[in-house]
């Protein structure tokens, strides 16, 4: 099939070679190990009413990896990530985040529902940047970065604003500190939003469609922030896009959903160059015709 993932157009690439370095000086570039999985679905099903949006779902992701999850609307892909960052509860199955269940607690060698504690525990290994920049309208930017680690981590506000420096650093915002969300564009909001997920010091990051709410000129600028956090830190990224060849770039794996389910998945080369399945096929000539 004609397949726009075989063309050399792709998202212009950092300055910063693979594994020169990052932003804090002491991470090297990541590769996925190969131990336990960082993120683990064990059957997971979730509902909204009558409608099966995880359908018994089984997916892992390794620690370091880079997974790019496409598929059509309704296909349960920011789904994934809302649970992940506890917005969505499940109806069944179990999840595992560093090893540890994510909806549940171990009492008594059986897992019961978990207490608020405990997913408040479990939220500080994730960070999630979303379509919306969600950003605090009346609050800096500075003030929006070191927020959540002074209220959550109990960072000294030094503490915080040494992070904050470093993160509007590496998403290229060191000048725009004192300005309020509504004085930026979209994009330097998003890379408010990045900074901001990132002084937390996730091991995991998320990325739901975060170029989505932006005009079309200005979706570069974060693709380009997120791919130089792919080749630079050690960080799990789950990301959700219609970015083709931007997930063909960044992923160490590319997962096609539909209807709740992994129909297909394997190297950026695999699924979206030559995919198998007919339904990942299917997908791909209709996003081609429709961009």
């Amino acid at each position: 099939m004609n397949n726009p993932m075989n063309n050399d157009n792709s998202t212009s690439t950092p300055d910063h070679p693979q594994g020169q370095g990052a932003a804090n000086g002491d991470v090297a570039a990541a590769r996925p190990d190969t131990g336990e999985p960082i993120i683990r679905f064990e059957k997971v099903v979730k509902k909204f009413g009558d409608v099966t949006v995880l359908d018994e779902l089984d997916f892992e992701v390794r620690k370091g990896e880079k997974v790019t999850i496409i598929g059509p609307s309704g296909s349960g892909k920011s789904t994934v990530l809302r649970i992940l960052m506890t917005l969505e509860n499940i109806n069944d199955g179990v999840i595992y985040v560093t090893g540890r269940p994510l909806w549940h607690e171990e009492k008594n060698g059986e897992l019961v529902p978990a207490a608020e504690e405990h997913l408040r525990e479990m939220r500080k290994e994730m960070g999630m940047v979303f379509q919306q920049f969600n950003l605090f309208p009346h609050m800096t930017v500075r003030r929006n970065v070191t927020e959540a680690p002074v209220q959550v981590l109990k960072l000294s506000k030094e503490e915080a604003n040494e992070r904050a420096d470093k993160y509007l650093e590496l998403v290229g915002l060191s000048d725009q500190s004192d300005k309020f969300p509504s004085q930026l564009s979209g994009g330097q909001q998003q890379r408010v939003a990045i900074a901001r997920a990132l002084a937390m010091r996730p091991n995991i990051m998320l990325f739901d469609e975060p170029t989505s709410s932006l005009d079309p000129e200005l979706v570069g600028e974060v693709l380009n922030v997120i791919q130089r956090l792919a080749e630079e830190h050690d960080l799990t990224m789950l990301l959700v896009t219609h970015e083709m060849q931007f997930a063909k770039q960044i992923s160490d794996r590319v997962c096609f959903f539909d209807k709740g389910k992994i129909v297909e998945q394997g190297t950026p080369d695999e699924v979206l160059v030559h995919p198998q399945e007919p339904r990942t096929q299917e997908f791909l000539k209709s996003f081609i015709e429709q961009h």
